[in-house]
């Protein structure tokens, strides 16, 4: 009996083996890359070229070799990426091309922005424009001679092989070409010390951002063209200099925008959540890849625009999007997942982009029944939502009681209706396959993220936000800042890696700040002095004010890049400038103050032609030109005091609280026994201490009249 039974369970034992062997997956092709825990770069690890990340040793590989680098630039979510490699570097032939006449360097975009920037910029000057995949040829020291973006295989070939030839053949004149290029790259990267200027005036702020109102689209919000991105920052600048400025067109162009991006495809009406970027004028097809980053910052400005506006479509969209948020990009630890791909697998079980969020007529007409109808006019299911090959992106273009007249239903029915019909096609979404994750965890987007969830805490009020800030935050203190108080920038399986940049530091700076003045907890405070002065040891550059985007501590690349053009995410630079003039106030001897406005001078000449591409600058033009409001809460209450303050949108104040005496110098001396008291300063200068909330914001508009 028991030999029986010893010779089943020996018999299970044998068929589970073969059935893990048959299901083991085999490569015919591994690379370098296996090592790494980039999603991006595990992609590439069975490629039969010989991929390597970027490292020190790669280079002097080439050089000794001496090899030609063929860089090749990319991200996990980046459909055209995933293009180029299934045409070329999954092919045979191609890889053996490589492989014979380059060293082949792959990395991942959001792991080494530092990289990616210096090649950017030398693609545009070769070719007037840039994107991603971003390949470039450069000379095994790093100085690039040639760069392309998407290519198909055929001319793939073609070029390598006129590349290789001419290296070989031609080297003095590749070297020459790599000279100039690199001189030319360091050149557009040089920022002057302006010394003689007074800061820029409000007058001057009027003219640039009127010049800058003529590329506004003022029907479907953003701007007159396609593709349209987001821009958080433009619209996040002018919040703030239409309610301080009092310019109501202005205000009316940012609630257009605002508006036309929640109605449009470009937001995802199911659940929830940016994508990237819309292809149209119409915010209505999106690149479908979702990116933290976007929803970090476009969380912060809706909950800052419904703070100043109660539009509840607002509220709407914060709450919805750190609902997909928390959903589809929150790791266990705190931390917040990187992008979902554009790119999910279709009904054939082939890659297609969109294929996750797009529906026919048919599968809404038999999902939805009684109420299409009413779906169909809300959602735009005709030719004004039709996107191809039978799909339509759901898209709004209509007022509710436009709708609900209609219909002949009152506005809470049509609500009721439409979210029972989207809460039906979540559950027929849910069975489909999901978009490829990003499983990396980036500082800088986390810092974004975090100031987002403390955005909507302070003008939402709901503590789950704060809940899920505290948890990132704390996050952020564990496993990112080492005790130095310098950061990491990438943490993946429980492991961080990579010295950070200016941006992680910069954004992560901004977010305890924002975080301490919704808690007033010190050690937030703390945490962010320790890391602004670790940067300002770093990565200040002394001879002209502007801080470099690499630490002193880092091996040097072929530029040491300064960041200052506010992009889809702001330059590391004008974010730094924001915090030094928020750290000046509550700390006016370090000489914070000095060192912003010093920045500010230096690249605000480009304001009168650019305003849009330094919009995060020009907050600094505004703390300059307007009061600049500390407001300190002292006492028993001072905690719901602050709340309460908080609430109002004031961009141009830092609020601080302590029970009797704090850290800094507002909070000491200033305690009285059974009160709460509020004291409303300009640079350390108080008006008399009052007891409510409401008093203190009518000092706040007294100052201002």
């Amino acid at each position: 009996m028991i030999r029986n039974i010893v010779q089943i369970l020996l018999l299970i034992f044998l068929l589970q083996s073969c059935n893990q062997n048959n299901n083991k997956v085999t490569h015919k092709h591994t690379n370098d890359l296996i090592h790494e825990t980039s999603p991006y770069l595990l992609q590439h690890a069975h490629n039969p070229v010989n991929w390597q990340a970027w490292k020190p040793e790669v280079l002097e590989r080439a050089q000794k070799e001496d090899k030609p680098l063929l860089i090749s630039i990319g991200y996990a979510a980046c459909h055209w990426c995933h293009v180029m490699e299934r045409e070329c570097f999954e092919d045979e032939e191609v890889a053996q091309m490589m492989n014979e006449n380059f060293i082949n360097i792959k990395i991942d975009r959001e792991e080494r922005p530092d990289v990616d920037q210096i090649y950017m910029d030398a693609i545009q000057l070769m070719s007037g424009n840039g994107g991603w995949p971003l390949n470039i040829v450069a000379l095994p020291d790093g100085r690039p001679f040639w760069g392309a973006t998407y290519v198909p295989k055929d001319n793939w070939i073609k070029s390598l092989e006129q590349l290789t030839k001419l290296y070989k053949e031609d080297k003095n004149r590749v070297v020459q070409y790599a000279n100039d290029l690199s001189n030319g790259i360091n050149a557009i990267n040089l920022v002057e010390n302006n010394t003689d200027s007074g800061v820029y005036s409000l007058d001057q702020l009027e003219a640039a951002v009127t010049k800058w109102s003529q590329y506004f689209d003022n029907f479907l919000g953003g701007y007159k063209r396609a593709p349209k991105f987001m821009m958080p920052n433009n619209w996040d600048f002018l919040l703030h200099y239409a309610t301080t400025q009092s310019k109501p067109e202005l205000m009316k162009q940012v609630n257009t925008t605002l508006t036309r991006m929640a109605y449009g495809g470009i937001y995802d009406h199911v659940g929830g959540g940016f994508s990237r970027y819309a292809v149209d004028t119409t915010w209505h097809v999106p690149h479908f890849e979702k990116m933290l980053y976007d929803n970090g910052q476009l969380t912060s400005l809706y909950a800052k625009t419904y703070a100043v506006t109660k539009n509840e479509l607002y509220k709407k969209v914060v709450e919805e999007t750190i609902g997909f948020v928390k959903e589809e990009l929150l790791d266990e630890s705190g931390g917040f997942y990187s992008s979902l791909d554009a790119d999910s697998l279709n009904e054939n079980g082939e890659l297609e982009e969109g294929a996750y969020y797009v529906w026919t007529k048919e599968e809404l007409t038999r999902l939805l029944g009684v109420d299409f109808n009413v779906f169909q006019d809300y959602y735009n299911i005709n030719s004004y939502g039709f996107w191809e090959s039978d799909n339509y992106v759901l898209i709004r273009d209509k007022g509710e009681t436009e709708i609900a007249q209609k219909h002949g239903i009152s506005i809470t029915e049509l609500h009721d209706k439409m979210k029972k019909a989207l809460q039906v096609l979540e559950k027929e979404r849910s069975k489909r396959a999901k978009p490829r994750l990003d499983d990396k965890i980036l500082t800088s987007w986390n810092g974004l993220m975090l100031k987002g969830l403390v955005d909507a805490y302070r003008y939402l009020g709901k503590e789950e936000y704060l809940t899920l800030a505290l948890d990132n935050a704390r996050f952020l203190e564990e496993e990112m800042i080492k005790k130095d108080h310098s950061l990491f920038r990438n943490h993946k399986e429980g492991k961080s890696n990579i010295n950070a940049f200016l941006e992680d530091y910069a954004t992560v700076i901004e977010a305890y700040l924002a975080l301490y003045e919704v808690t007033f907890e010190d050690k937030w405070l703390e945490h962010s002095k320790s890391l602004l002065d670790y940067a300002q040891i770093h990565f200040l550059d002394d001879s002209s004010g502007m801080f470099f985007y690499t630490s002193d501590e880092d091996a040097s690349l072929i530029r040491r890049s300064i960041e200052t053009n506010d992009n889809v995410i702001s330059a590391s630079n004008s974010i730094m400038a924001k915090n030094l003039l928020k750290f000046h106030k509550l700390y006016p001897e370090e000489g914070y103050g000095d060192i912003a406005v010093r920045m500010l001078k230096n690249v605000q000449l480009n304001f009168d032609t650019s305003a849009q591409g330094y919009a995060n600058w020009l907050h600094v033009v505004l703390y300059e030109n307007q009061n600049f409001y500390e407001v300190a809460v002292v006492g028993e209450n001072y905690k719901a005091m602050g709340k309460e303050i908080g609430k109002s949108y004031m961009p141009n104040s830092i609020l601080v609280g302590s029970k009797k005496e704090g850290p800094i110098e507002l909070l000491k001396n200033r305690d009285v026994e059974g009160e709460t008291l509020v004291y409303v300063c300009i640079e350390g200068t108080c008006k008399l201490p009052v007891t409510t909330s409401k008093g203190a914001l009518e000092q706040i508009k007294s100052f201002s009249e």
